[in-house]
């Protein structure tokens, strides 16, 4: 459980150092769990793990752990939010409009990706 952990946070730290040293705009965590990724995919393409009984491993267990009282998480943001009604009320309707356009715009990337990756896919076969 402690290495599963170690693994899970020295992926954090490289990917806030790399955030900070290179400036990016994107979070440490967010970089920590690309190279996380990125570990997996070396460790299963060298055969070390099977990934049929990857749940069973330790870091399978503190991922799935950790996922599992990831709500949890929520409730600070819900006591800010209801702590700054005001701020809502006042800034509700743009916050809104920002979800809208996020959203559909996330979609259609996500889209324009699942179609771009199906293609290479469908190249390869």
């Amino acid at each position: 459980m402690l290495r599963a952990f170690a693994i899970l946070l020295s992926c954090q730290l490289a990917g806030e150092m790399i955030t900070r040293a290179l400036v990016l705009p994107l979070p440490g965590p967010v970089i920590g769990l690309m190279i996380l990724v990125m570990l997996l995919f070396a460790v299963e393409r060298r055969h070390l793990v099977d990934t049929s009984t990857v749940d069973g491993t330790s870091l399978g267990k503190v991922s799935n752990g950790l996922l599992a009282v990831l709500g949890v998480l929520f409730v600070p943001a819900g006591v800010g939010v209801i702590q700054n009604l005001g701020l809502l009320s006042e800034y509700g309707a743009a916050l809104a409009a920002t979800l809208v356009v996020s959203t559909v715009l996330t979609l259609t990337v996500t889209v324009w990706v699942f179609v771009g990756v199906s293609r290479l896919i469908e190249r390869e076969s």
